[in-house]
């Protein structure tokens, strides 16, 4: 009886060491994540102060760093990001320049996995994306980008600039497209002149649809901001592709007109914004 009781005060004693063992590793781990959290803060800070003096490698070390400690620093994982993000450089093909894009990218995706309602990732994948299309062009990247612009509108249907860049990004594959379209008929990539007809239908068959969600789209950035000046510029040049898929004069000119009077808008607001900012005489 003496012995079974022992052996029971044995194993009580065991197993309190084991809980206190496992408890002290407990609060062992939570000072480490602690410190951890703060180290990380700090280097966030570094990176920041490194980031605005120009030391970009620096800082980049520092964002690297403090997402390594603190995996749920968000900041961190942002402004890396936009460190790499800001080191590329559009139209440069080297390939120490397409990485930067490809990082920064790759950043911002892996916030979105965590936090797929992050607007500041969202926007900075689809502007690291349509400034990786510009050379050599892909068309499949402007795609990509434009699906963000989508994800932002799904968020905030009232911010005019997604719906901007999707016209934007419409136009620039239309351009593209019209361009090559006169280079394998033997035109002049730069003309501006009527396309033949087959012409017009085959452009307007194929891209058709993507000018007039571009329109659709830089409409409906106006709405959401009377004086969107950009916005309107774009409109202009969106009608002109258009004004190219018409096989009537008459559907062509009235194009054209749409577009010449977006000009005329254009100035009306730049010359009342120059006036307002003139203040009264």
């Amino acid at each position: 009886m003496i012995a079974k009781f022992l052996r029971l005060a044995v194993i009580g004693a065991l197993l309190l060491v084991v809980v206190e063992n496992r408890n002290a590793a407990l609060f062992a781990r939570r000072q480490d994540a602690a410190t951890q959290s703060i180290e990380a803060r700090k280097l966030l800070d570094e990176g920041v102060e490194a980031y605005k003096d120009g030391q970009i490698d620096g800082a980049i070390a520092d964002f690297q760093r403090a997402k390594d400690l603190d995996p749920t620093l968000l900041n961190a994982q942002l402004h890396l990001a936009t460190a790499y993000s800001g080191q590329y450089i559009p139209g440069v093909t080297s390939p120490e320049n397409a990485v930067h894009g490809e990082k920064a990218l790759h950043e911002f995706k892996q916030i979105l996995e965590k936090y797929s309602d992050n607007l500041s990732a969202i926007d900075g994948a689809g502007s690291i994306l349509y400034n990786m299309a510009s050379s050599p062009f892909d068309a499949s990247k402007l795609e990509e980008s434009k699906s963000y612009q989508r994800k932002h509108i799904e968020l905030k249907p009232e911010d005019p600039e997604p719906y901007y860049w999707i016209g934007v990004i419409d136009w620039n594959i239309a351009y593209r497209a019209n361009r090559s379209l006169r280079e394998d008929h033997n035109q002049s990539p730069e003309a501006t002149g009527p396309l033949p007809p087959a012409l017009a239908m085959e452009f307007q068959q194929k891209y058709g649809e993507i000018v007039d969600e571009g329109i659709t789209s830089m409409r409906k950035a106006m709405e959401l901001r009377s004086d969107y000046e950009d916005a309107m510029a774009y409109l202009n040049l969106l009608y002109h592709q258009k004004a190219d898929m018409e096989v009537s004069s008459g559907a062509r000119e009235a194009d054209v007109k749409t577009a010449d009077d977006l000009v005329d808008e254009v100035r009306a607001i730049k010359a009342r914004k120059m006036n307002s900012s003139q203040g009264p005489q």
